[in-house]
């Protein structure tokens, strides 16, 4: 009986990693989204500057940044899910991370070029 009750808390504790793993994969995401509304701001703030591709510039490189923390974010979310035994609770499988970063990858991408556009 003390076995089975260990047992039972041992697949509860990797649950609810499974659950933090996701978790920490919105986390990082929202970061990345940050980073975005960063780069927005700072063209908002400095498009008046001369010459304009400086402000252009600087919020790219928080463009990058973001797309850089989607990757990262993507990339320990399916390391970490790799590892664990799921057992009453239902992760979200890889392809779902993949799936999000790449959208994400895509509206940074958009973005940027509305950025250059203005």
């Amino acid at each position: 009986m003390a076995n089975d009750s260990s047992q039972t808390r041992t697949d509860w504790a990797e649950d609810r990693t499974v659950l933090a793993n996701e978790r920490t994969f919105a986390s990082w995401m929202g970061m990345g989204l940050g980073a975005v509304g960063i780069a927005i701001g700072l063209k908002a703030v400095f498009g008046a500057t001369d010459p304009t591709w400086v402000a252009k510039a600087v919020a790219s490189i928080f463009l990058v940044v973001a797309i850089g923390v989607f990757w990262m974010a993507r990339r320990q979310a399916c390391k970490t899910l790799e590892r664990i035994t799921q057992h009453d609770a239902e992760a979200l499988p890889s392809k779902s991370f993949t799936k999000l970063a790449v959208a994400m990858t895509i509206a940074t991408l958009a973005t940027g070029g509305v950025l250059w556009s203005l």
